[in-house]
């Protein structure tokens, strides 16, 4: 997750990231995370922010640096860039990955560093009027039907964006959430009224992958998966 105001930040650039002092250190870090099978955004958010520890602090290897030193680049955060307690919390939950898993300290202050109190606010909820205004006001485009999707299915987010054509069953009403929160699949029913659009969805989206296959560029990411090479 990036900050809000990622405009207030300071643009690390590469060249930053190359000269830090231990650049292998990332790649240790990243190397954990794909073996604990961590998304593959949690692994940029950790990978961002543990990046952003190191230069805050002059480049220093971490296992120099102590409590204090977390405690400044938290506050750094909150009183100088102003980001929210949630970013904040994913910054510390970073540099927590770092010494525990990577690191391999389990240091007594790790466990007492404050961190950043969420605002308890009520959540603001739509009549059923409003969200039909609301759904009837969206485009019949791919963005319109994953708006469509979160509302009937109770999908979140980067589960729509991410549902693949294998897990929509819909002859059965049904899609297979795969790698949900906390790792979990599960399965949620389809509304009626979006099987039509999916089924003109999916039609576009195959002529777009024999497009691809034609021209060699059908890839896609998948983690975890083992390929297995076949012998005659």
């Amino acid at each position: 997750m990036i900050p809000e105001n990622a405009s207030k930040l300071q643009d690390y650039t590469s060249a930053d990231v190359s000269a830090a002092q231990s650049p292998r250190l990332l790649e240790q870090v990243r190397a954990r995370i794909r073996a604990l099978h961590y998304s593959l955004r949690t692994e940029d958010s950790y990978l961002h922010w543990i990046r952003r520890f190191i230069l805050f602090h002059g480049k220093q290897h971490p296992r120099t640096l102590g409590a204090p030193a977390v405690e400044a680049f938290l506050s750094h955060l909150a009183t100088d860039l102003n980001v929210a307690a949630n970013t904040q919390n994913l910054a510390l939950s970073a540099i927590l990955f770092l010494y525990r898993e990577v690191l391999q300290l389990d240091l007594p202050w790790l466990a007492n560093v404050t961190r950043a109190k969420k605002p308890q606010k009520l959540p603001t909820v739509l009549t059923r009027s409003e969200v039909q205004h609301l759904l009837a006001g969206l485009n019949d485009d791919v963005e319109g039907m994953v708006v469509r999707l979160l509302y009937g299915t109770g999908m979140r987010l980067m589960e729509a964006v991410r549902l693949r054509v294998k897990d929509a069953d819909l002859a059965s009403r049904q899609i297979t959430v795969r790698d949900g929160k906390g790792a979990k699949d599960r399965v949620t029913m389809i509304p009626d009224s979006l099987i039509e659009p999916l089924l003109a969805h999916l039609g576009v989206r195959r002529l777009l992958y024999q497009k691809d296959r034609r021209s060699g560029d059908a890839t896609v990411y998948m983690p975890d998966v083992i390929i297995g090479v076949g012998l005659n």
